[in-house]
């Protein structure tokens, strides 16, 4: 995990007070007055944590659209919004490699979350934070149902007047969940070409889901910081003309550039700019990764109409 030295910490410490005494309303929140104030790291959790709370509940997201996760530094807010938290809602397994040294100099006293408890994990190779286990968890739907679940659960013990909200939310989105699994079946189910490169080893649990086959990524590890490798770059041109891939699909928070030389030597298709797909988190809101499900479905039809 990434430290920080004791100047930065001093520092965004000493910005974070100046905000707090500056302003104590809450600014970020998705509802400032709600009761049950929350922070959740990630874009994909934090958009779990706005479906389960509802109105009673203000989220603050640490992380933007389109940001990459595994090089992220906390701001002067992410620790003003931790220190008046109740709740924070992380992924875990890793991801957030900042967020151990964050949450203590933060100096809050909010209960916090890892909605990866329960799930089975995927191994493999990782260069930060959990070296065993692959965090981009929420690519298989039956996953994000108990992502969901352990928001709710954390929702309803911080705020036990809101118990029957959370709850009847997490009915409501579960079935939604399932709706999307079944759609998702059918989509890659009727593929006869299920090879699938792409900017770096986040879509395992969505591979697994679906029957799809991994050829390999541009980036060899769940990590989008790790280091590039020539021989690893030109054995995967020679494995994308080998085994018939049609397409190299770049992600919205990865530069296309490398996606497109690899695309272009191996005489197939790049996939990109619009049509990129969200790997590490969500898009904006007006995209087509707003939200969770639109982000699944994006991807999921993205690469089903490339492949076919």
């Amino acid at each position: 995990m990434r430290r920080f030295s004791a100047a930065v910490i001093t520092t965004v410490l000493l910005a974070a007070t100046a905000v707090a005494c500056g302003d104590d309303s809450g600014s970020g929140s998705s509802n400032p007055q709600a009761a049950l104030q929350v922070v959740a790291t990630t874009t994909v959790v934090a958009d779990f944590a706005r479906v389960i709370g509802g109105d009673r509940v203000g989220v603050y997201g640490v992380l933007k659209p389109n940001v990459d996760a595994h090089d992220y530094e906390p701001s002067p807010a992410d620790l003003n919004a931790m220190k008046k938290a109740k709740v924070i809602v992380t992924n875990g397994i890793g991801l957030e490699e900042w967020l151990e040294d964050t949450i203590s100099s933060s100096n809050t006293s909010a209960t916090v979350v890892d909605t990866s408890e329960g799930i089975t994990l995927r191994e493999g190779g990782h260069e930060h934070g959990d070296e065993d286990h692959d965090p981009h968890i929420w690519h298989d739907p039956k996953n994000a149902k108990i992502m969901v679940a352990n928001i709710a659960k954390a929702f309803a013990a911080a705020d036990p007047a809101g118990a029957a909200t959370y709850e009847k939310n997490l009915a409501a989105y579960t079935v939604e969940l399932d709706a999307l699994d079944a759609e998702l079946v059918k989509t890659f189910g009727a593929l006869t070409n299920k090879k699938l490169v792409t900017n770096h080893d986040a879509f395992g649990y969505l591979v697994g889901a679906y029957d799809l086959e991994f050829v390999g990524s541009i980036i060899p590890s769940f990590d989008t910081s790790a280091e590039l490798s020539a021989a690893d770059l030109k054995d995967l041109v020679a494995a994308i003309k080998g085994e018939g891939v049609k397409a190299v699909f770049s992600e919205s928070s990865l530069p296309a550039k490398t996606a497109k030389t690899i695309a272009d030597e191996a005489g197939v298709k790049v996939v990109a700019g619009d049509d990129a797909l969200y790997g590490d988190g969500l898009g904006t809101a007006s995209s087509d990764g707003g939200t969770y499900l639109k982000m699944m479905r994006h991807n999921a039809t993205t690469i089903a109409k490339n492949l076919a």
